[in-house]
């Protein structure tokens, strides 16, 4: 049995991820790993970058043709989705945000893992509002593929 199942708390090891080179030009990463009748993701993406064997399978991202612009992250209803943009010691990460209170442009926040515990300061650069709020921050290169939500402080 998986961490995830018993946890809920997803492994990198249960992940299909992008190599370096795509990580500079900036791509999203999903990290659903449950089989289930989704596919918000697939209609999302303009490039047609996401797919699904069927509705029930997991999506798969083609990592030649995602551009990053994040347009998945804000639908997926399970918050598995997060664009990541390595620009030499930093990165980018884009992730949906659904607590109160939202952080704001410029504001410092800390960085937290899967199991929710802080890792490091981020900065807020962005945020986009739709049906699930969207912010992306810069924090150290080093704990892009380990940081997966915020805590406004």
């Amino acid at each position: 049995m998986k961490r995830w199942e018993k946890e809920g708390i997803v492994e990198i090891t249960d992940l299909s991820l992008p190599d370096k080179k795509h990580l500079k030009k900036g791509v999203a990463i999903i990290e659903c790993v449950q089989e289930i009748p989704c596919n918000p993701c697939v209609d999302a993406c303009p490039f047609n970058a996401i797919s699904m064997e069927n509705i029930n399978a997991l999506p798969l991202i083609d990592y030649e043709k995602c551009v990053g612009c994040g347009k998945c992250v804000g639908v997926c209803p399970g918050l598995a989705i997060f664009v990541i943009k390595i620009i030499g010691d930093n990165a980018l990460l884009t992730l949906p945000y659904e607590f109160v209170p939202l952080p704001e442009e410029g504001q410092i926040v800390k960085a937290l893992d899967r199991e929710g515990k802080e890792i490091c300061n981020a900065v807020v650069k962005k945020l986009k509002f739709g049906k699930t709020p969207v912010v992306t921050v810069e924090l150290p290169a080093e704990y892009a593929m380990e940081a997966r939500n915020i805590k406004v402080v």
